[in-house]
C-alpha cells in the first residue's frame, strides 16, 4: 500500500493520475475520485454533469440560493458583529482578561476545522452534511446569547464556529453540484458579496444591538434566520446525481478527516493563548504555570508537524503541497496579514468607545471609514489582478502601505481628531484589501486541479487561525501595558479594579479626577495592540517578497503556470 500511495502522489505532482494503478484506499485515490464525481472545490464543472432540465430553476433555485447565501451570511457576519458589542459584554461579565477568546475560540475552530469539512463533504452525504453544519451552528449561537458567563459565551463561540466552518465549504460545494456550468460564476460572486456585506453591516449590527436591546441579540439573530433557511433547504434542495458519496470504509473516513492533527492543533493554539492571557496578570511571565505552557505550545507543534509529516495526504496540513512555495509562501504571509486585518477590527471599537466615550452604535459608524474602503478596494483589486495577471506585487505594495496605516494608528491619543483617525482608516482599508484574496489567486494558481480543494482549505486555515494568535498577543500586549501605566498616569488606582471595569464603564465607575489618567493608560494599551499589528503587517510585508513573482495564467486555475 505505501509504495502503491507514493507512485500516485508522484503522478499527482507530474499531473497525471491513473486511479486503476493506485491503492484503493490511498488518500490521493480519494482526491481523484473527488475530481470525477464532485469537481473541484472552486467550481469546476465536474466530468459527469446533469442534463439541463436536472438543474433546478424558477423559484427553487432562487429559494435555494437565498437559503444557502443567508446561512453564509449569517456565518460571516460572526466574525465582525462581536466587535463592536465587546466593551458592552465586558460591562457585564466585569472584565477585559478574556476578550481576545471572543475572537480567538471563533477563529481557532472556524480555521481548524476547514480541511475536515471539506472532507466530510466527500465522504457523507451532501445535504445531510450541510444540515448538520448548520444545526450546529444554530446551537453554537444559542449558546452564547444565554451564556451566563464569558466561559459560556467562549464554549458559543468555539461550537457556532466548527458549524460555522461547515456552512462556508458546504454552501460552496453546493453551488457547484446545483447551478449550471455558466451561472457558478455569478453565485461565487453573490457569495462573495454575502461577505462583503456581512463586513460592513457587522459592526452597525452589533452596535445597534448592543446599545438599543442586549448584545446578546448579536447571537439570537442567527436562530430565527438561520432556522428558516434550514428549513428552506430541508425542503427545496434535492441532491443531485453527481455529488456522490466517495465508498470508504468507517475507519478509512475517520482517518481521512485527521482528529488528531486537529486535537493537537487546537491544544497547542489553546496553550499559547492561555500563555498569553496569564502572562503578566494572572501570573508573572516567569512562572512555572506561563513557561509551561508556552513550552507546551511549542512542543504541541512539533508534534503536529511530526504527525502531518508521517500521514503524508492524510494529514490536516499535507507536507506535500505545504513543500510547495506557491502555498507556503502565501499562508504564511496571510498569517500574519489577517492577524493584523482581525486586530483591527476588534481594537479600533475599543479606542472609540473607551476613549472617545462614543455609544455602540456610533461605534460601528467611525468604524466603516475601514470596512467600506476595503470592499470597495477589494472589487477594485480584483479587476486590476484580473486584467493584469499579477498578484504579488499588489501584495507587497499593499503590505507596505498596511504597515505605514497601522504606524499612523499608533500615534493616536485621546485627543486626535476625527480627521485623522478617518484618514488612518481609509488608507488601511484600501492597503489591506488589495493584497488579501491575492494569496487565494497565487495558490490556486500554482497547484495542480485535484489539490485545490486541499490547498485552499490550507491557506484559510492559516488566515484565520492567524486571528486567533494577534488577538491573544493584542490582548496581553493591551492589558500589560495598561496595568503597567497606571501607576504613572493614575495614582492610587487600582489596576485590578480598571481591568476588571467594562470600556464603556469607565466614565461611570471612576471620578473625573482619576478618569482622565486612566484614559491615558488606556491610551498606552490600544497603542501597544497597534503596535502588535504594525510587526505583523511588516512580517507580511516580508514574506510578500517569498510568493511567485510569474503572471497569473489566462485559463483554469490549476497547475497552469509554473511557480519562479
Amino acid at each position: 500500500m505505501k509504495s502503491d500511495t507514493l507512485k500516485a502522489e508522484d503522478r499527482t505532482q507530474t499531473g497525471g493520475a491513473d486511479e486503476n494503478t493506485s491503492d484503493s484506499t490511498s488518500p490521493q485515490t480519494y482526491q481523484n475520485k473527488e475530481i470525477k464525481a464532485e469537481g473541484s472545490e472552486n467550481g469546476a464543472a465536474a466530468e459527469e454533469k446533469l442534463s439541463p432540465d436536472e438543474y433546478p430553476h424558477g423559484l427553487r433555485l432562487v429559494t435555494l440560493v437565498g437559503a444557502v447565501m443567508m446561512t453564509v451570511f449569517l456565518t460571516s457576519l460572526d466574525q465582525t458583529i462581536v466587535g463592536t458589542a465587546i466593551p458592552k459584554i465586558t460591562d457585564e461579565f466585569h472584565g477585559l482578561s478574556q476578550v481576545s477568546w471572543y475572537g480567538s475560540a471563533y477563529f481557532m475552530c472556524y480555521g481548524g476545522f476547514q480541511s475536515s469539512w471539506g472532507k466530510a463533504y466527500k465522504f457523507f452525504p451532501l445535504k445531510l452534511t450541510f444540515m448538520t453544519s448548520v444545526l450546529i451552528f444554530e446551537v453554537g449561537s444559542l449558546i452564547c446569547g444565554v451564556a451566563p458567563n464569558s466561559n459560556a459565551l467562549i464554549a458559543g463561540r468555539a461550537i457556532a464556529a466548527l458549524g460555522g466552518a461547515g456552512v462556508t465549504t458546504g454552501g460552496t460545494v453546493i453551488f457547484a453540484f446545483c447551478a449550471e456550468p455558466k451561472n457558478r460564476p455569478m453565485l461565487m460572486g453573490l457569495m462573495g458579496f454575502s461577505y462583503t456585506i456581512a463586513a460592513i453591516l457587522g459592526p452597525i449590527i452589533g452596535g445597534a444591538f448592543s446599545e438599543r436591546v442586549t448584545w446578546r441579540w448579536c447571537f439570537y439573530i442567527n436562530l430565527p434566520l438561520g432556522g428558516f433557511s434550514l428549513t428552506l433547504i430541508m425542503l427545496f434542495f434535492r441532491t443531485p446525481s453527481t455529488a456522490k458519496v466517495v465508498t470508504a470504509t468507517f475507519a478509512e473516513k475517520i482517518r481521512q478527516l485527521d482528529l488528531v492533527g486537529i486535537t493537537l492543533a487546537m491544544g497547542a493554539i489553546i496553550s499559547y493563548i492561555l500563555a498569553l492571557q496569564y502572562g503578566g496578570q494572572a501570573y508573572p511571565w516567569k512562572s512555572s504555570v506561563v513557561i509551561g505552557l508556552l513550552v507546551g505550545a511549542f512542543v504541541i507543534f512539533v508534534a503536529l508537524a511530526v504527525w502531518d509529516y508521517f500521514q503524508g495526504d492524510y494529514a490536516m496540513l499535507p507536507r506535500r503541497l505545504l513543500g510547495q512555495r506557491a502555498l507556503w509562501a502565501p499562508s504564511i504571509f496571510q498569517f500574519f496579514y489577517s492577524g493584523c486585518y482581525f486586530l483591527l477590527l476588534y481594537y479600533l471599537p475599543i479606542y472609540f468607545q473607551s476613549i472617545k466615550g462614543v455609544g455602540a452604535i456610533q461605534s460601528g459608524v467611525d468604524n466603516l471609514a475601514l470596512v467600506i474602503a476595503g470592499c470597495i478596494a477589494m472589487l477594485a483589486g480584483g479587476m486590476i489582478v484580473t486584467s493584469t495577471r499579477l498578484a504579488t506585487p499588489f501584495m507587497v505594495g499593499g503590505a507596505a502601505l498596511t504597515t505605514v496605516g497601522c504606524g499612523l494608528l499608533y500615534t493616536l491619543d485621546v485627543n486626535t481628531a476625527s480627521g485623522k483617525w478617518i484618514g488612518y482608516q481609509i488608507l488601511l482599508g484600501v492597503s489591506i484589501a488589495f493584497p488579501f484574496q491575492n494569496g487565494l489567486n497565487i495558490a490556486q494558481a500554482h497547484i495542480t486541479a485535484s489539490d485545490v480543494s486541499t490547498a485552499t482549505a490550507t491557506l484559510f486555515f492559516f488566515q484565520v487561525v492567524g486571528g486567533a494568535f494577534s488577538l491573544s498577543a493584542a490582548q496581553s500586549a493591551f492589558v500589560n501595558r495598561l496595568t503597567s501605566t497606571l501607576p504613572t498616569y493614575a495614582p492610587g488606582v487600582n489596576p485590578a479594579l480598571v481591568v476588571a471595569t467594562g470600556a464603556t464603564e469607565l466614565r461611570s465607575v471612576f471620578p473625573p479626577d482619576q478618569l482622565q489618567g486612566i484614559l491615558l493608560a488606556y491610551m498606552e494599551g490600544i497603542k501597544a495592540s497597534f503596535a502588535i499589528a504594525t510587526a505583523l503587517s511588516g512580517v507580511a510585508f516580508i514574506m510578500s517578497f517569498f510568493c511567485p513573482w510569474s503572471r497569473l495564467p489566462k485559463g483554469p486555475a490549476g497547475g497552469a503556470a509554473p511557480a519562479v
